[in-house]
C-alpha cells in the first residue's frame, strides 16, 4: 500500500508544483511587462508540460526509456481520447478557428516522425535534436500568425491593430500573483517540488510494474500518462462547464505538440539513446497515429464533438486501457 501511496504523493507534488512553477514564471514575465502572446506560447504551454518533462528525463535518466516513451504516448493517447471525451459530454467540442487546422497537419506531420524514431529504437540523442529544431519552426511560425493577425493581417487595410488576448492564458492557469515575495515563493517552491515529485513517482511507478510483473512501459501508458494529462483534463472540464468546450481542441493539439516535440525532444537530447519497449512499436504508437488523425478530421469535415460522441471516446480510452493490459 506504501508504494501506491507514494506513487500518489509524487504526482501530486509534480501536479502542485508545475502549477507554481507557471504561476511564478508568469508573474515575473508580466512584472518585465513580456507580451501576453509571448507567455501564452512559450512560459503557459511549456511550463504546463512540465510534470511529463521532469518525469520522462528522470526516468531516461534512471534507465527506464520505456516509462519516459510510454509516458508520452499515453499522454497523446489521453490527451484526444479521455480530455476530448469527457468534456464533450458537458458541452459540445468545435474547432476554434480556421488557423487550427494547420496546427493539426504539423502535430501529424510531427507524429510520423516521431513513430518513425520509435521503431528505430533507441531514440537518440540526434533524433532528440530534430525534435527540438521542429518545436522551434512551429514557434517561430506562430509568433509570426499571431503578430500578423493582432496587427490586422497583411493586406486588411484598415489599418486596426487588434489588441492581444490579455486573459487567453489566464483562463488556463487561473490568477497569476503580483507580489514579489509570492512570486518568488512559487518559483523556488515550484523547482523543489517538480524534482522530488519526479523522483518519487518514477521510483513507485517502477515498483509497482516490477510487483505486477508488467512492462514498465505499460506502467507510463496507463496510470502515469493519465496522472500527467489531469491538468489538461481539469481545463477541459472547466471550459466545458462555462459552456466553452472548444477550449479542449485547442489545449490537446497544443499540449499533444509539445508532448512530442519539447519533452521528448528535450528528454532524448539530454538522456540520449532513449529505449522504446516492443509493445509501445506494435500497438501503442498505431493508437496514438489514430488519435491524432481522428483529430484532423475535425476541421477537415467541419465536425463537432457532441456528448454521444464524447461517450464514445471515453468509452474507446478504457477498451484501449483493456487491451493495452492484455496484449
Amino acid at each position: 500500500m506504501l508504494v501506491y501511496l507514494l506513487f500518489a504523493l509524487g504526482l501530486v507534488l509534480l501536479l502542485v508544483g508545475g502549477d507554481w512553477l507557471v504561476k511564478g514564471a508568469v508573474g515575473v514575465a508580466e512584472k518585465f511587462g513580456i507580451s501576453p502572446l509571448i507567455i501564452g506560447l512559450t512560459i503557459v504551454a511549456l511550463g504546463t508540460s512540465a510534470p511529463e518533462l521532469v518525469i520522462s528525463l528522470q526516468a531516461a535518466l534512471a534507465g527506464s526509456g520505456e516509462l519516459a516513451v510510454g509516458n508520452v504516448v499515453g499522454s497523446n493517447i489521453a490527451n484526444v481520447l479521455l480530455v476530448l471525451g469527457i468534456p464533450a459530454i458537458i458541452a459540445t467540442t468545435t474547432r476554434q478557428n480556421d488557423a487550427i487546422g494547420t496546427t493539426l497537419f504539423f502535430l501529424v506531420g510531427l507524429t510520423g516522425i516521431f513513430m518513425l524514431q520509435m521503431s528505430q529504437s533507441p531514440i537518440s540523442r540526434t533524433d532528440g535534436f530534430l525534435l527540438l529544431v521542429c518545436l522551434t519552426a512551429f514557434l517561430v511560425q506562430q509568433f509570426i500568425n499571431a503578430r500578423r493577425s493582432r496587427n490586422g493581417g497583411s493586406g486588411s487595410g484598415s489599418g486596426e491593430v487588434k489588441t492581444e488576448p490579455q486573459d487567453d492564458y489566464h483562463d488556463e492557469i487561473g490568477n497569476v500573483p503580483t507580489s514579489n515575495k509570492i512570486i518568488g515563493l512559487l518559483l523556488i517552491a515550484g523547482l523543489i517540488a517538480l524534482p522530488i515529485g519526479a523522483s518519487i513517482t518514477v521510483d513507485a511507478a517502477i515498483e509497482i510494474a516490477r510487483r505486477w510483473t508488467v512492462p514498465e512501459e505499460v506502467i507510463g501508458l496507463t496510470i502515469v500518462a493519465i496522472g500527467t494529462s489531469l491538468p489538461e483534463l481539469a481545463t477541459g472540464i472547466m471550459a466545458a462547464r462555462h459552456n466553452n468546450g472548444s477550449v479542449a481542441l485547442g489545449n490537446v493539439v497544443g499540449s499533444n505538440l509539445f508532448n512530442i516535440a519539447a519533452i521528448m525532444g528535450a528528454t532524448a537530447f539530454i538522456a540520449g539513446d532513449v529505449s522504446v519497449g516492443q509493445h509501445i512499436i506494435s500497438f501503442d504508437m498505431w493508437v496514438m497515429l489514430a488519435a491524432t488523425l481522428f483529430l484532423i478530421a475535425l476541421p477537415v469535415f467541419k465536425l463537432s464533438i457532441g456528448r454521444t460522441g464524447g461517450i464514445l471516446l471515453t468509452g474507446t480510452y478504457l477498451a484501449y486501457l483493456v487491451a493495452t493490459a492484455v496484449i
